[in-house]
């Protein structure tokens, strides 16, 4: 068997892993299992009842986080004339039209996320290949592809975050920073959850939300009760 570095052996040891526990309790877990020298990442894992090879069961979508991610976000916006001071003003790192194409054709890629106007979109496609597999294309299904790219922008910058079911119907996003209070991560854990049961595919039969593992980076996996999720009318 491969050899556990004895840290993560240390944490392993800390909780029962087959255990389910509810939103608040599992953030408290993570954050004490936390043990290496950087702000590791919080990141939700989510097994979700549908199959994504059937477009009627893809689950999709962006949500700004209440208490965002903790991670400073690059936003390149390509947009033009007004809409182009806009997304400066608002807050954009970098802001053009076909120069700042070129650019990136070029190999610039200093940018976490990207967000186009619909008018640009002949030109941004021919980045597909570029940006595609990174997961940076625009697209109008989460918010990136806009007329409005001031609030895009300050959207993208407040914490926004994209989520996509992969081949094998689990959603992964992160949630926040060990450095986040539990109340904080667990608040933005709830968002992200009651975000995905609101998106349920009416294709979707049987257990919609199978399983939900929170972890940090250098953590095992803390398993959340998913029946103790509930929904955005529930909280309210």
């Amino acid at each position: 068997m491969p050899k556990i570095a004895k840290k993560r052996d240390e944490a392993v040891k800390k909780f029962d892993r087959q255990a389910k526990h509810t939103i608040e309790r599992a953030t408290e877990i993570v954050k004490s299992l936390s043990y290496a020298k950087f702000d590791e990442s919080v990141d939700l894992a989510v097994r979700l009842g549908v199959n994504p090879k059937h477009a009627d069961q893809m689950v999709r979508g962006a949500i700004v986080l209440p208490h965002g991610t903790g991670k400073s976000v690059r936003v390149l916006v390509f947009a033009k004339g007004e809409n182009e001071k806009a997304a400066t003003d608002a807050g954009a790192d970098f802001a053009g039209a076909e120069e700042l194409v070129k650019k990136v054709q070029e190999g610039f890629m200093d940018f976490d996320r990207v967000i186009a106007t619909p008018d640009m979109m002949g030109q941004v496609g021919k980045l597909g290949r570029i940006l595609g597999p990174r997961g940076l294309m625009p697209n109008p299904k989460v918010g990136t592809v806009t007329p409005n790219v001031a609030d895009a922008v300050r959207e993208a910058k407040a914490g926004k975050v994209e989520y996509r079911v992969d081949k094998a119907g689990v959603i992964h996003c992160s949630v926040g920073r060990v450095s986040f209070d539990a109340v904080k991560l667990a608040d933005n854990a709830r968002a992200l959850l009651h975000e995905l049961v609101a998106k349920k595919p009416p294709a979707a039969k049987g257990t919609y939300m199978k399983s939900v593992t929170i972890s940090s980076t250098m953590s095992p996996g803390v398993r959340i009760d998913p029946t103790t999720v509930g929904s955005r009318e529930e909280a309210a």
